[in-house]
C-alpha cells in the first residue's frame, strides 16, 4: 500500500501542477493581449482548485500514467475561457494564447531537469521523493507540451495551425474542433486496440508523442546537465 501511495504522490502532484499552470498561462496571455475574461473569472491563478476537473485532471492522468508505467499521459483541466474577438489582433493573438500553455510546460520541464541534475548523489528519503517528483515533472510537462501541440483542434497545436495556415486550409481544420476530442480518444485508445486485434502495430501516439517527448527530454537534460 505504501508503494502505491508513494507512486501516486510522485506522479499526481507534478501532473496537477503541470496541467494547472498550462491553463493559467492561457488566461494570462489572453489578459496581456486584450481579453480579461479569464482574469475576471479568477482563472489566472496558480490555485489548482480553480482549474481542476476531477476526472480530466486527476483520475484520467493517474490511470494512464500507472497503466503505461509513466510513458503516456492525457489529461485536461477546465478550459480557460478566452473571447478571441476581444483580442487586439485576433488571429495572431490566438496563436500566442494557444502556444502559452505548451510554452510554460517546456519552461517547467527545463527548471525541473535543472534541479534534478543538481540533487546530491546520495539523497535523504525526502530529497529522493523530491527528486522523483522533479524527474516526473520534467517528463509530464514535456509530454503535455508535445501532445497539446498536435495540429488538431481543440488542442493548442490545432489553434496555432488555424492561426498560421492560409484561410483555404485553416477553415476545414477549424471545422474539426467539435469532433477533435473524439478523434483524440480514437487515436489514444481505439486505434491501438484494433491494431492488437489484427496483429498490426497502430500505436500512433507512440510515434507522434512519446518518441518526440523522449528526444526532447534527452535534449533538455543535455542542456542543463553538468558541464
Amino acid at each position: 500500500m505504501g508503494d502505491i501511495v508513494y507512486q501516486i504522490t510522485t506522479w499526481i502532484l507534478p501532473a496537477l501542477v503541470a496541467i494547472t499552470l498550462h491553463e493559467a498561462a492561457h488566461g494570462w496571455m489572453a489578459s496581456r493581449l486584450g481579453d480579461d475574461t479569464a482574469l475576471r473569472l479568477g482563472r489566472v491563478t496558480f490555485n489548482p482548485l480553480k482549474h481542476v476537473d476531477p476526472f480530466g485532471t486527476v483520475i484520467l492522468p493517474a490511470m494512464l500514467l500507472l497503466v503505461s508505467g509513466g510513458r503516456m499521459m492525457f489529461g485536461f483541466a477546465k478550459p480557460v475561457p478566452v473571447n478571441f474577438g476581444r483580442l487586439r489582433h485576433p488571429r495572431r493573438d490566438m496563436v500566442l494564447v494557444a502556444a502559452a500553455g505548451p510554452g510554460i510546460n517546456i519552461a517547467m520541464a527545463v527548471v525541473a531537469a535543472a534541479l534534478v541534475v543538481h540533487l546530491p548523489a546520495d539523497p535523504s528519503e525526502l530529497l529522493e521523493w523530491i527528486g522523483y517528483n522533479l524527474f516526473n515533472a520534467m517528463w509530464i510537462n514535456v509530454l503535455l507540451a508535445v501532445f497539446n501541440m498536435l495540429p488538431l483542434p481543440p488542442l493548442d497545436g490545432g489553434r496555432v495551425a488555424v492561426g498560421l495556415l492560409p484561410n483555404a486550409l485553416a477553415r476545414p481544420l477549424a471545422s474539426l474542433e467539435p469532433y477533435g476530442f473524439f478523434i483524440i480518444l480514437g487515436l489514444v485508445f481505439i486505434l491501438p486496440m484494433l491494431g492488437r486485434q489484427i496483429g498490426v502495430e497502430l500505436s500512433v501516439m507512440d510515434w507522434l508523442v512519446i518518441r518526440p517527448a523522449e528526444w526532447i527530454s534527452r535534449l533538455i537534460f543535455g542542456l542543463v546537465g553538468p558541464a
